[in-house]
């Protein structure tokens, strides 16, 4: 049975058990604060657990693709070490909105497993919750009873809290589950060894295949259980794992799910799978991360610096590193896999073929990066290894001080923080340089850089306080301006933010950010004139939560909801123009553009798209023009809400990859532009007044990004230029043509910067004699120094010129230029060997005197600071090197 159709099997079955088959929620969660990734398939059912929204069926079914490599679902460090774990996975689930519970959800995972997929029924073990005294939870017995019913008591496993209690975090719903393992082992094995005693052990035949989750309870702020008011079924069915059992073999890594991209590897590589453990895992590494960093790239996530994008390009640069280390690559070659994985998979998740051309240039353009950084890193750490094997020469003991000679903990660390280096590459080209690691320093490091990041991500939320119960209804396209009540609110703290309540109302005028627009800012009014004032507004589990610094006195009144109309409407300007942009940008351009991502403020907007090369000069110009002849136009809104998906795709609407839609969706229409979009939007474009591009560049391979401003923004762009022109003529003693006397200007300092080079060369030639003169004979060494009236340029072209020129030279100059303090060391590399002597190690320590610092090689190095008045003391203090 191939994996297509174990997929189409699954979700076929529960089909035919009146469940509606959703498709995937994106990878990449763009709604949810409390999320990076979908990392399970409940999530894009959330608001529905929590009754926030009622669902179009309470039966529901799907195939999810998650991503499980931050936060407390973390499977990164595992993945190709065995042969189960991934990053990127479908999840396989069927979903109850308080219709059935365990007794069909049990029955009917039984019967899928046994009867369609038929798989043996004495491979199978059941697990229960054995209860919880610190939850005060007794067994599940009604699920011990119903699977009692179907299987042997002795294939009935009690599981303690941690294996058979699942919750959605530290607060919400939560329940007992059931989980379903699987024993693939042999015949002979099996009798050998109880299957039950694996279970649960992490061994790679004996797995967990389905988790059943009875979602009956809620975990309060304090730790406490509530029932709910509804009952809900949650399971998810690791889908490779499945295949893996249905198709026979004993490795995720062995069916049709891996197995075309391992063939791709080995053909691009020469290596072959299944020889040798080492390039086993890498293979492995590289198959499973290359999903993983497909399907986020499909759903608008590229890998960058920060946040989510930060965790894809660590994926990515994983995946390179075990190929450059194990498969001998040292040439991009991973974006070669990605045609393979579309044809594998774009017939279920058709976003891998149809944003395949971008996906496979990103993917290129991260690795020729990486190898480049990998390459630094290695030079990096060869020069450090060079500097202690030559100390360690210098010295018969294997010790110094009781410490052995290795590669220090802050060098590792450095390596790994920006480089990308993790400890085993850093470990395994310290031993062929026959040393070790300080493995304790760099985990010393390591902690205390988790410690900073967690205390700053630390956030306590208390338990919502509901005060009506109802729900919260947005109606700020047609109002800035409510009579509204508080439905709940709660207090969240935070290192980063401080103290803020969150609050809910039953019906609100402010727009919560979502789809590239920020949220509005504004203040609740209480009939007596108090103000609150509304700092952000977000959605989370499709509710609209209102951030604020202080809570009303009464919350229990009524209050008059307000948003900061200044700030709407400019941001409003902002997304009027992002859309008449895209519009442009595939007019100039071509169809190819595609929006890659918005950012909408109230005082610029910022576009991603689609592009191969950067715009020139007349393109920007030509879609400039483009926009603001649509704002000349004076184009009226045209909105529609609550349109059939299909019927607004029929009408040219322009969906975004990596969004979810619902059902109905919302259009918007100025001219030949219509977007799907829940944003808020200015009444005609002549409201926007201007449109001006400030920048253009590229955001990675294949993606360019425009920021731009509309309205006051533009206004006071052009006042702000049309000052420093002024400016400008004035220093130009009013000149008629500024451009023409500043090329002028140009091309005179040109010449007379060659002037002052010439001179200062001809002075350093001069001062050469005067210092070769004046060196010292110190202990074989010939030293000398001294302060000179040269930059560090200068400084530079001298030191080497007297070391050409004199054996055994040992020089120290310093300088003063425009305030700031200059340290130059020149070391004879003879001498770097034999006194074990480091130029970019005295520059460091004697940058202290200058309140600077610095560094280089060991024959040469600088330092700079901010306190010419130490240079004297730093002069005194260098002999001491070669005493």
């Amino acid at each position: 049975m191939t994996s297509q159709e174990v997929r189409n099997q699954f979700l076929n079955f529960f089909k035919e058990k009146n469940h509606k088959i959703v498709p995937s929620a994106p990878m990449v969660m763009k709604d949810d604060p409390t999320l990076m990734f979908t990392n399970a398939g409940m999530n894009q059912f959330k608001e529905y657990f929590l009754g926030n929204s009622i669902p179009k069926s309470k039966r529901l079914t799907d195939s999810q693709k998650c991503l499980r490599v931050s936060g407390k679902h973390n499977d990164l460090e595992e993945v190709g070490k065995d042969t189960y774990h991934h990053t990127m996975f479908e999840m396989l689930g069927n979903w109850s909105i308080g219709d059935y519970f365990k007794k069909e959800a049990i029955a009917w995972s039984w019967e899928l497993l046994t009867e369609v997929f038929k798989i043996d029924k004495d491979s199978l073990y059941v697990s229960v919750f054995e209860g919880s005294e610190e939850d005060n939870l007794p067994l599940d017995q009604e699920a011990y009873d119903l699977w009692k019913a179907i299987v042997p008591e002795d294939r009935i496993i009690k599981g303690n809290k941690k294996d058979n209690f699942w919750e959605m975090g530290d607060q919400g719903p939560c329940g007992p589950c059931s989980e379903i393992h699987v024993d693939i082992r042999s015949k002979e094995d099996k009798e050998k060894v109880d299957g039950a005693s694996l279970v649960n052990q992490d061994h790679p035949q004996v797995v967990e295949i389905w988790n059943l989750v009875f979602m009956q309870f809620n975990r309060k702020a304090n730790g406490s259980l509530e029932p709910l008011p509804e009952k809900h079924i949650d399971t998810g069915m690791g889908f490779e794992r499945l295949c893996m059992v249905l198709q026979g073999v004993q490795s995720n890594y062995d069916t049709d799910v891996f197995t075309p991209l391992i063939r791709e590897v080995e053909i691009i590589t020469g290596k072959k799978y299944g020889t040798n453990e080492e390039t086993d895992i890498a293979i492995r590494v590289i198959s499973d991360h290359v999903r993983a960093v497909a399907f986020s790239i499909a759903d608008g996530q590229l890998p960058s610096n920060t946040g989510a994008g930060y965790v894809i390009r660590r994926i990515l640069r994983r995946a390179i590193r075990y190929g450059f280390t194990f498969l001998d690559t040292n040439k991009p070659f991973i974006y070669r896999l990605v045609k393979v994985l579309s044809e594998q998979m774009g017939k279920a998740f058709p976003e891998l073929k149809e944003q395949y051309q971008l996906i496979e240039n990103v993917i290129k353009e991260e690795e020729s990066s990486f190898l480049r950084t990998i390459s630094f890193g290695i030079n990096e750490l060869q020069k450090h290894i060079d500097t202690i094997k030559l100390a360690k020469n210098k010295v018969s003991a294997s010790k110094v001080e009781g410490q052995p000679y290795k590669v220090t903990g802050g060098m590792a660390f450095y390596l790994f923080d920006t480089c990308g280096f993790p400890l085993d590459l850093t470990q395994l080209i310290a031993e062929e340089n026959g040393l070790e690691v300080d493995v304790d320093g760099f985990n010393d490091h390591m902690k205390e850089q988790k410690n900073r990041s967690r205390k700053a991500a630390e956030i306590s939320k208390g338990d919502w306080i509901v005060l009506i119960q109802t729900g919260s209804e947005f109606r700020g396209y047609d109002n800035l301006e409510l009579v509204s009540r508080i439905t709940k609110y709660r207090k969240v703290e935070s290192k980063k933010e401080g103290e803020v309540f969150q609050i809910v109302l039953d019906f609100t005028p402010f727009y919560p950010e979502g789809g590239g627009q920020v949220g509005d800012k504004g203040y609740l009014e209480a009939p007596n004139g108090d103000v609150t004032y509304i700092i952000d507004t977000k959605r989370e589990n499709n509710e609209i939560v209102h951030f604020a610094k202080s809570l009303p006195k009464d919350v229990s009144g009524t209050f008059k909801a307000v948003v900061d109309e200044k700030q709407r409407w400019r941001t409003a300007c902002n997304h009027t123009a992002t859309h008449l942009l895209h519009q442009a940008l595939r007019e100039v351009l071509g169809t190819h553009v595609e929006q890659k991502g918005s950012a909408v403020h109230s005082k610029y907007l910022r576009f991603d798209f689609s592009h191969f090369s950067k715009l020139t000069t007349e393109e920007l110009r030509k879609v400039e023009n483009f926009v603001n002849a649509r704002i000349d136009g004076h184009l009226p809104l045209e909105e529609s809400r609550n349109v059939p998906m299909k019927e607004a795709m029929e009408q040219g609407a322009m969906a975004l990859f990596g969004e979810k839609y619902g059902d109905t969706v919302r259009t918007i229409r100025f001219g030949q532009s219509i977007e799907l979009c829940g944003g808020t939007h200015v009444k005609n474009t002549a409201d926007i007044w201007h449109f001006k591009i400030v920048s253009e560049g590229a955001v990675a391979a294949g993606i360019r990004r425009i920021e731009a401003i509309t309205s006051d923004a533009v206004k006071e762009f052009y006042f702000d230029n049309n000052r420093m022109l002024f400016e400008i003529k004035d220093m130009l003693k009013n000149s008629q043509d500024p451009v023409k006397s500043v090329a002028s200007l140009q091309e005179e300092n040109l010449v007379l910067k060659k002037q002052v080079e010439q001179l200062l060369k001809d002075k350093a030639k001069g001062l050469k004699n005067e210092l070769i003169a004046e060196l010292e004979n110190v202990n074989g060494i010939q030293f000398l120094a001294k302060k000179v009236d040269l930059d560090a340029g200068g400084i530079k072209d001298l030191a080497f010129e007297m070391g050409g020129q004199v054996d055994n030279l040992f020089l120290f100059l310093a300088s003063e230029k425009d305030g700031k303090a200059i340290l130059s060391c020149y070391i004879s590399k003879d001498l770097v060997a034999e006194k074990d002597l480091n130029a970019g190690r005295i520059v460091r320590e004697l940058g202290k005197y200058i309140q600077g610092g610095g560094g280089g090689q060991p024959f040469f190095a600088t330092a700079g600071g901010k306190n010419p008045a130490g240079i004297s003391d730093a002069l005194n203090n260098v002999r001491a090197y070669i005493k």
